[in-house]
């Protein structure tokens, strides 16, 4: 089942029910903060979501009330809850810490990976983020032969740092912006950058609870301040489809200044964008669960490759 995504951007109260998560509007909210005191019935009028269908969902105004039932709720459910700042931008998440049955034993099995082993991992990933780079630029007719070199220089490790390469050439092509650079405060289309990765990596870190490994202890990223570097190593390869997607947002959006609601709700398509694994289609979402299952069977030497995206159009 494909897993919803939920914006909220205006004050709300969210509680549950019968595992529904209940969506008040703050015209509703004392009429549910009276029920809730007289042990009675509460709200028509309230929305209701199946906390089983949700995914994904995102906090963005500082009046929003959670009841402590309904966090619990959704955290059991393995739902990303991604909490902004007063820009809206992304900037903390809420994971469960207990994603697998077997966690404590895939923990060990992480912590103690080799480092040969984390450097071919390291270089599978760097190769396929290339690859997909290069298709996105192939897609949108720009030069991109020079990437699919790249891809087959990469080394174990990437030692001679072939991504970073990759990137100068990839940055300076994909949106056709003169003198365009990637940078977390640079100018637009940087902002919609910025979110897409930030929900992108919430569901890759959601992926990885779910498949028993800890999104802290990386394979290449080693930042002490980094509660997620693993998920930042996992989300490289699918990094593309979020640059894809802000392409398309900036051909149909005529200002990019600001995140719109427009444009937000266009970034919230990427858990279910369509990617390609082996030949087989599936919402992201459940790719990245595919790979970060693969990432474990590696660890537990059950096989030697990770899973990974080839990006189709």
């Amino acid at each position: 089942m494909i897993k919803r995504t939920l914006l909220f951007s205006n004050p709300v109260y969210l509680s549950t029910r019968d595992d529904q998560l209940l969506v008040d509007y703050p015209d509703q909210g004392e009429k549910v903060a009276r029920a809730k005191r007289l042990k009675v019935e509460p709200r028509p009028g309230s929305k209701s979501v199946p906390i089983e269908d949700i995914g994904v969902m995102i906090l963005e105004d500082p009046q929003i009330t959670i009841t402590n039932g309904a966090i619990r709720k959704l955290i059991a459910n393995n739902v990303a809850m991604i909490y902004c700042d007063e820009k809206h931008m992304p900037v903390g998440s809420v994971l469960p810490t207990r994603g697998h049955s077997e966690q404590s034993e895939r923990f060990q099995l992480q912590i103690t990976a080799s480092q040969a082993l984390k450097k071919n991992l390291w270089k599978q990933l760097i190769e396929a983020k290339i690859r997909n780079q290069a298709a996105v630029l192939q897609y949108n007719a720009i030069s991109h032969q020079h990437l699919k070199y790249l891809s087959q220089q990469v080394l174990s490790g990437d030692t001679s740092n072939v991504e970073a390469r990759a990137a100068a050439y990839y940055w300076d092509k994909i949106f056709r912006i003169e003198h365009f650079t990637r940078q977390r405060f640079g100018a637009p289309p940087n902002n919609l950058l910025n979110y897409g990765y930030a929900v992108l990596r919430a569901v890759v870190s959601r992926a990885l609870m779910s498949s028993g490994l800890f999104p802290t202890f990386g394979i290449h990223h080693k930042n002490k301040y980094n509660a997620f570097c693993l998920a930042d190593d996992i989300m490289e390869p699918y990094r593309p489809y979020v640059d894809q997607l802000v392409i398309e947002i900036m051909e149909e959006e005529s200002d990019i200044e600001e995140l719109t609601t427009s444009i937000k709700r266009k970034l919230l398509q990427i858990p279910v964008l369509d990617i390609v694994i082996e030949g087989k289609r599936s919402p992201l979402l459940v790719g990245v669960s595919r790979t970060t299952n693969s990432l474990y069977e590696c660890y537990a030497k059950m096989r030697r490759t990770l899973l990974l995206p080839k990006f189709q159009a």
